[in-house]
């Protein structure tokens, strides 16, 4: 097997995404309403995104022995991670309340300029209502490409086992993240927060969907586990630092959203955990509060460098990066794929959206 394209594997998932959107476009074309609800669904989906959990779906395909070009089937499964991702993103903005996703307003904020601007209360429900429809739409459509997807009858089984089993971890962690008391969660429970929102439900449960496509034993979803837990790890802790300290620009997300929110993330745990009287009550007053402003933010910055956490979250980075790796090495996986799995590995661990 010659080295992954990862490029055109986004690019394979694209083509499926848009030939699944365009055909469900089509279908509402006689709608007097516009199709605007399956336009919203739709321009989310092509608007951004990295892909990662269709191509560990596919990596996880060849990880397993498949050989050659995916087959369509392949390509659908993977297709429809990116659709459930789609429905978990929009009805995430709506209860985080956040303004803009992939450098656009988010769909609640979008609909309700449509009706009168978000200053408007009746416009704000309005727009409320339609981002959670269209999270549904985008959960259905999902549905609907693993049930088309043209898979023998026991496979399908064994991927809606494992698709479920992934929907009921990132209910359950968006659930404790949702409900955990914000920056004073210990920093036991913020891992455990990322390890249900992200590890499983953004790398291992996506390449145990590809292993299992191409008929892969237990003993390799469990080496695929090893290697994935620590590097989605990884990924949410550098997604903490870059919600706190990344250039907006750059993630498509506004700056000020974590510390507004005052999610239960490590970084803000540790910061807690860290600082001595004074630098805790500042925290305390500044986190968690909707209003905060921009140079509000930037005392809180400087107090959490001042505590260390960024410096320690770094460092955990670093060891679940390196236990990812010696997982890859340890796998009994096609060397191409633990070539590709090492690129995303690094890409998560330096990325800067």
């Amino acid at each position: 097997m010659d080295d992954l394209d990862l490029r055109a594997v986004r690019e394979s998932v694209d083509r499926t995404l848009e030939e699944f959107c365009g055909a469900r476009l089509r279908q509402a074309g006689g709608r007097p309403d516009g199709m605007e609800l399956e336009r919203a669904v739709a321009g989310f989906v092509s608007g951004g995104g990295k892909r990662l959990r269709p191509v560990l779906c596919v990596l996880g395909w060849y990880a397993a022995g498949g050989q050659g070009p995916p087959p369509r089937a392949v390509w659908r499964v993977a297709a429809a991670l990116e659709l459930f991702h789609a429905f978990a993103l929009i009805h995430d903005d709506v209860m985080d309340d956040s303004d803009r996703r992939r450098g656009h307003p988010t769909i609640h904020r979008a609909f309700a300029a449509r009706r009168g601007g978000n200053d408007s209360s009746s416009a704000r429900r309005v727009g409320t209502a339609v981002a959670i429809l269209a999270g549904d739409l985008a959960l259905t459509w999902s549905d609907d490409l693993l049930r088309t997807a043209g898979l023998p009858p026991e496979r399908l089984v064994e991927v809606w086992e494992l698709v479920s089993a992934m929907r009921d971890e990132i209910v359950h962690g968006q659930f404790l993240d949702v409900t955990t008391p914000g920056p004073r969660a210990s920093v036991e429970k913020a891992l455990e927060i990322a390890r249900y929102k992200t590890a499983k439900y953004t790398f291992e449960r996506p390449l145990h969907l590809g292993a299992v496509l191409a008929g892969a034993p237990p003993r390799l979803r469990e080496a695929l586990s090893a290697y994935a837990l620590p590097a989605g790890e990884s990924f949410q802790l550098r997604d903490d630092l870059l919600g706190v300290f990344g250039d907006p620009s750059t993630t498509g997300k506004p700056v000020l959203d974590d510390l507004r929110e005052g999610a239960p993330t490590v970084l803000l745990a540790l910061a807690f955990e860290h600082a001595d009287g004074a630098q805790r009550a500042l925290l305390e007053q500044h986190i968690g509060r909707p209003s905060l402003e921009a140079d509000e933010a930037d005392r809180v910055r400087g107090i959490l460098a001042a505590t260390g956490a960024p410096g320690r979250v770094k460092a955990m980075i670093r060891e679940r990066h390196d236990l990812a790796v010696k997982a890859l090495e340890a796998a009994v996986i096609p060397l191409p794929v633990r070539r590709a799995l090492r690129t995303l590995t690094d890409t998560a661990v330096r990325r800067a959206s």
